[in-house]
C-alpha cells in the first residue's frame, strides 16, 4: 500500500490547487483522478468562461480569487490563451500539468474512488478501481474535491443532496460548439431567434425545458459556445439517472443546433462541432459541515473570521424543474467570505472537503459553485491540510489565523 501525507481526490480547479499548496507546504501529496487530464468541468465539461470574480472596492478593481488562480491566469495570458475569461482549455490541460508536477505532486489518472476504510473518525486509506483492478492509498489527511462530496459520503460522514425540502439539484448541462458560423451574422439575429425559440417551445416543437438559448463567441474565430441543454428532476449522484442525463442533453444538442440552422442566420456552411464528454453538473452532494453557510449570509456581506476565501457572483439559480433561472446580483463593492469551518465534514479528523460540495444551503452554493472561487477554496483546504500534516494534527486543531497568514503569503485575497 502506498503512504502519503495528503491524498486529494478530484483533478479539477479545486483538487489542483489543493493539491499544488499541500506540497508547497511540505506534504508528500497524491493527487488522484478518474480521468485522463486536470481541469475537471472545464476541460471533461466545457464550461467556459470563468464567470466574474471581482468587484470595485474603494474604487479600485479586485479580483476575488487571488493566489494559485491568479497563477493559472498568468500562465494562461502567457501562451495567448485567454482572453477576457475565455479560455483554451486544451492549454489550460499543459498549465495546470506543469503547475502540479513543478509543486512535486504525484499525479494518479485513470482511477475512481469505490470506496474508504475510516477507524475511530478518522480515514485510514481509500480504495480506487483502476485497470489493474483494486489499489489502496493511505494518508495522514485527505482533501474532497470531487465535486461530488464522494469521499465524504463514502467514509460515513452527513451529507445533503440539493435543495430542501425535495432534494432536487440545479440542472445538468452538456455544453455543445458549433464551427465554421458567420458568427456577427448569427449574433445579430439574436433577438429574432430568441423569439422564435420561444415560440416553438410554446408549440412543442423544442423539447428543452430552458427558457432560451445561452450561447457566447469561443475564443477560435467563426465557433460558437453553447450552454443551454437543461436536463431536470435527475439525480447527479445516481449513475443510472446520469446515463438517462447525457443522452437526453445530446438529443437536446442536436435538436437546439438543427433547429437554429433552419432558423438562424449566419449558420449555413456550419457543422455540430463537439459536444463535451461529460454532462456538467451545477449541484449535487454538499457536506453537512461544521458551519453550514446560508444565502442569508451572502445576502449580508458576512466577513466571517475564519473566512478564507471571498466571493461575489451572483446567486444563480437554473430552476431544478423546468425553465426559468433567477440571479441576485451582489452589490459593486460588496462580497461575502466562506469559513474554514465549511470545509469541515462533520464526523471527520483528517478530512477537508473544497469545491462545490462544500457545507452549504442550496442558495449559498449557486453562488461560491464557480471554479475561481472553488480554486480559492481548494488552495485553502491544501494549505490547511498541509499545516496539519506538519503539525501531526486533526484538521479541526489547526490555527486559524496562522492558516489565513500562509494564504496571504501565497497572494490570497481573504478580505480588507
Amino acid at each position: 500500500m502506498k503512504k502519503y501525507d495528503v491524498i486529494v481526490l478530484g483533478g479539477g480547479f479545486a483538487g489542483v490547487a489543493a493539491a499544488i499548496a499541500s506540497a508547497r507546504e511540505g506534504a508528500k501529496t497524491l493527487l488522484v483522478e478518474k480521468g485522463n487530464a486536470l481541469g475537471g468541468a472545464a476541460v471533461n465539461c466545457l464550461v467556459n468562461p470563468f464567470m466574474p470574480y471581482s468587484t470595485k472596492i474603494d474604487g479600485v478593481l479586485t479580483e476575488l480569487s487571488q493566489g494559485i488562480f491568479t497563477e493559472i491566469n498568468k500562465r494562461l495570458e502567457a501562451k495567448n490563451a485567454i482572453v477576457n475569461r475565455h479560455f483554451l482549455e486544451e492549454e489550460l490541460k499543459f498549465v495546470l500539468n506543469d503547475m502540479v508536477l513543478e509543486a512535486g505532486v504525484e499525479l494518479l489518472f485513470h482511477a475512481y474512488l469505490y470506496a474508504a476504510s475510516k477507524e475511530n473518525g478518522k480515514i485510514k486509506s481509500i480504495s480506487v478501481a483502476t485497470k489493474c483492478g483494486p489499489v489502496e492509498l493511505e494518508a495522514n489527511t485527505f482533501v474532497d474535491a470531487s465535486g461530488d462530496a464522494q469521499l465524504a459520503y463514502l467514509a460515513g460522514c452527513p451529507t445533503v443532496l440539493g435543495r430542501e425540502p425535495d432534494h432536487l439539484c440545479q440542472p445538468m448541462t452538456l455544453c455543445f460548439r458549433v464551427g465554421n458560423v458567420d458568427r456577427e451574422k448569427f449574433l445579430a439575429g439574436r433577438p429574432a431567434f430568441q423569439m422564435a425559440y420561444a415560440e416553438a417551445k410554446k408549440a412543442g416543437t423544442i423539447k428543452n425545458p430552458r427558457e432560451d438559448i445561452l450561447v457566447f463567441k469561443f475564443l477560435v474565430p467563426n465557433v460558437l459556445h453553447f450552454n443551454t441543454t437543461r436536463i431536470v428532476k435527475k439525480n447527479p449522484t445516481d449513475p443510472f439517472d446520469v446515463t438517462a442525463a447525457e443522452i437526453e442533453a445530446r438529443r437536446q444538442a442536436e435538436e437546439i443546433y438543427q433547429w437554429l440552422k433552419q432558423n438562424a442566420n449566419g449558420l449555413e456552411n456550419s457543422f455540430l462541432m463537439s459536444t463535451a464528454s461529460e454532462i456538467g453538473v451545477r449541484e449535487s452532494r454538499m457536506i453537512v459541515g461544521d458551519y453550514v453557510l446560508t444565502e442569508s449570509d451572502c445576502r449580508a456581506f458576512t466577513k466571517f473570521e475564519d473566512g478564507i476565501a471571498a466571493c461575489n457572483y451572483d446567486i444563480d439559480i437554473h430552476n431544478p424543474e423546468g425553465s426559468g433561472t433567477s440571479h441576485y446580483y451582489f452589490p459593486e463593492g460588496e462580497f461575502y467570505t466562506i469559513p474554514y469551518r465549511s470545509l469541515i465534514p462533520k464526523e471527520a479528523e483528517n478530512l477537508l472537503v473544497a469545491g462545490r460540495c462544500i457545507s452549504s444551503d442550496h442558495c449559498a452554493q449557486a453562488s461560491y459553485r464557480i471554479m475561481p472561487t472553488v480554486c480559492s477554496l481548494g488552495e485553502a483546504a491544501g494549505v490547511a491540510a498541509g499545516m496539519a500534516c506538519r503539525a501531526g494534527i486533526g484538521v479541526r486543531e489547526i490555527n486559524v489565523e496562522a492558516l489565513k497568514e500562509n494564504l496571504k503569503r501565497y497572494g490570497a485575497f481573504l478580505g480588507i
